[in-house]
């Protein structure tokens, strides 16, 4: 809220995806490791459903196959743990258009 953009927040890929939220969503942050479904795993079942969300890939445990598995998979941008705010907040901005 302090950058003036409203976050919204879910335990899980599966609590995103049964929330209803994918209508009003402007840009996901996924962590590649989350409980059940992974960033990654999301990531492409979005993809294969045609979403137009912009995501940002964040890890701690990157590596090139998985910046190219998730750039591949549609990721705008793949970021590495631990990340600077002002980092994250561009990458945000850049997901949604305004940077």
């Amino acid at each position: 809220m302090s950058a003036g953009l409203r976050a919204e927040t879910f335990e899980s890929a599966e609590m995103f995806l049964q929330s209803g939220s994918s209508d009003h969503t402007g840009c996901l942050v996924l962590d590649v490791q989350m409980p059940g479904m992974g960033g990654l795993g999301l990531l492409r079942r979005l993809a294969a459903s045609g979403s137009r969300i912009p995501v940002i890939i964040l890890t701690a445990h990157g590596d090139e196959d998985t910046r190219q598995s998730s750039l591949q998979a549609g990721a705008v941008v793949f970021l590495e743990k631990p990340v600077r705010g002002a980092t994250l907040l561009d990458a945000v901005r850049h997901a949604l258009g305004t940077a």
